[in-house]
């Protein structure tokens, strides 16, 4: 008997992966299907095929309370008013994962954290790749997942935000890894980070193989049951998966062992050097041979506007890291640059800031940071942060034009925003095109 068969679903919200949605739930013998959009004409709307009740505007409580199940896209809130009222009612929540979660049949790997989930998942399933098995990589990361569902795959790699997690439930894990937790999305989660962690830990729930960030105590679970499935950890010092830094490199390690010199990765930085041994602790636990993790390291680009090296004009460097949209990612790309670039780096910053308290990146200034460029409409609160050496200007072009006029041999001019962009920007990969497009044009 079809699971659908006589319900009432409502998908709320026109997301990429809400579109997708509404294509399997055509699928299934469902009394009504219903798409809800608080916006008056939301993007995709064209895309919902005709037949399809529709309504757009402000959400009805009680409306919403008729249905038997709410398929809420990342993006809106369950704790929004009218999701709520309709879960207090008795109607089932649940979001594209947790659906996806009910039909999958191959294993499923997945990244969550607050930063470098995506390089992480875009690694991994390179590793499968050159193993010769046949994943697929989704949810948060590009693809919809009912639009990668298909019996021909081996696997699964999945990219898990706090949002998406937020409504799954039942996601049956072969291992997945918790990066690390700092301060992002807190306008979500009413400014209190443990919120956050724990939308993070749900991740967790039914996992075989949990890989943690031991530098890093929010990564872990809390439950005793999901303790019991940690299966490794990754961390800055040589214990387990870890780095052992010498005189003239620094080589990354399993128990100790040197496994490669992280010279040999292409992508730079300490951050990155994490990412690796995260994506090797995966790796082990999917079982991908060693040599085939070891090849793919050492050829793995990563991935754009994720502190990509765009050019190299008289001695200076330009980097775009439009995807550092929080503190913490811009702080990783700092220090990761850091020892390439030992006579500073030109900063450009700033966006929607998200609630995040800028403080944890005054200890660079003077130091990694000669000066920093703030533009977008939280640039004020980066301006507190040191009225010398941060420098109010109107858009990012600006800030380049006078990073480029100060800069000099050896430094690195920096795109790394610790910010969202939808003040001036589609996205941050739109950020980061007008980026590398500004930059080129450079004479």
């Amino acid at each position: 008997m079809d699971k659908f068969q006589g319900k009432k679903v409502a998908v709320v919200g026109l997301g990429i992966s809400n579109i997708a949605v509404i294509s399997y739930l055509l699928k299934h013998d469902l009394k009504q299907l219903s798409v809800f959009d608080t916006r008056t004409n939301p993007p995709h709307a064209e895309e919902v095929p005709r037949g399809v009740d529709i309504n757009f505007g402000p959400l009805n409580a009680e409306h919403l309370s008729s249905y038997d199940m709410l398929v809420v896209s990342p993006g809106l809130s369950i704790n929004t008013k009218e999701i709520k009222a309709a879960s207090d009612a008795g109607v089932e929540v649940v979001g594209d994962v947790e659906l996806f979660a009910r039909e999958v049949k191959a294993p499923v790997v997945a990244i969550t954290g607050s930063n470098g989930k995506s390089t992480v998942t875009a690694l991994v399933s390179y590793m499968f790749e050159k193993a010769g098995i046949k994943a697929a990589i989704g949810a948060n990361f590009g693809n919809a997942v009912f639009d990668i569902l298909s019996d021909s795959n081996e696997a699964y790699v999945l990219e898990l935000s706090s949002f998406e997690l937020e409504t799954t439930s039942s996601l049956k894990l072969a291992a997945c890894v918790n990066l690390n937790v700092s301060e992002d999305h807190l306008d979500r989660y009413d400014g209190d980070i443990e919120k956050y962690a724990e939308a993070k830990r749900r991740i967790f729930a039914h996992c075989e193989k949990i890989i943690v960030n031991r530098d890093d105590k929010r990564t872990y679970p809390i439950k005793d049951e999901e303790k019991q499935h940690i299966y490794a950890s990754f961390g800055l010092n040589n214990q387990e998966y870890g780095r052992e830094v010498t005189e003239n490199t620094v080589y990354l390690c399993v128990n100790g062992e040197r496994i490669m010199d992280a010279r040999d990765l292409i992508i730079c930085g300490t951050h990155n050097e994490l990412n690796a041994l995260a994506a090797m602790a995966l790796a082990d636990a999917a079982g991908i041979p060693r040599d085939v993790q070891i090849q793919a390291l050492k050829t793995f680009n990563g991935l754009e506007h994720r502190c990509q090296l765009v050019r190299i004009l008289e001695g200076v460097s330009y980097y775009n890291d439009s995807k550092a949209t929080n503190v913490a990612s811009a702080e990783a790309a700092i220090t990761g640059l850091s020892s390439r670039h030992k006579n500073g780096i030109l900063l450009l910053a700033g966006g929607i800031g998200k609630g995040q308290d800028f403080s944890p990146l005054k200890r660079y200034l003077g130091k990694e940071i000669k000066k920093v460029f703030c533009f977008g409409r939280d640039a004020d609160k980066l301006l507190a942060l040191d009225k010398e050496r941060c420098v109010s200007v109107m858009n990012m072009r600006q800030a380049l034009r006078m990073a480029s006029e100060d800069a000099s041999d050896g430094q690195a001019i920096l795109l790394s925003p610790a910010c969202a962009s939808l003040d001036q920007f589609k996205g941050f990969d739109e950020r980061g095109r007008v980026f590398v497009d500004l930059v080129n044009s450079i004479k």
